[in-house]
């Protein structure tokens, strides 16, 4: 063999290597190896008539999927500040798996119009707590934020 056509055989082989090691990077790019929250939103309705609803959503990610959303409304001017500790015993998200590694998760709160009424108008947050199920988590302090008005 001639050493061009080694060199060249060299060459194309790392390229391959190269291209390999950036294929399969790029894959486990695509699903978190801690959990991650994305696309949260949270909504604060009140029909006529009284009552209101809260609802947060969020798509929850982690390579080896997702056990469970714990999630906090607070009022921003309040001074609260939740850690993970502290939410982790608090009301949890329904979720529906739309993948091994991927769920949609989503908090539905409905109040009366008597505590409706009690709530500090302004600006909330929303906390959330997600726990993949190889028992990693990650803590979202203000995944979301929403205004109460009257």
């Amino acid at each position: 063999m001639s050493k061009r056509l080694v060199v060249s055989s060299l060459a194309a082989l790392a390229a391959v290597t190269a291209g390999t090691v950036v294929f399969v990077s790029s894959a486990d790019a695509a699903v978190p190896a801690k959990p991650e929250i994305s696309k949260a939103t949270a909504h604060y309705t009140v029909p006529v008539g009284g009552g209101a609803s809260l609802t947060f959503s969020a798509t929850v990610a982690d390579n080896s999927g997702v056990k469970s959303l714990r999630v906090l409304a607070w009022p921003a001017r309040s001074g609260l500040a939740p850690t993970a500790a502290e939410i982790r015993d608090v009301e949890e998200a329904t979720c529906t798996a739309t993948s091994a590694t991927v769920s949609k998760c989503t908090y539905t709160v409905k109040n009366s119009a008597r505590e409706a009424a009690s709530l500090p108008e302004g600006v909330w947050h929303v906390s959330a707590l997600v726990t993949a199920k190889d028992h990693d988590t990650t803590f979202a302090p203000q995944a979301a934020t929403f205004t109460v008005r009257r």
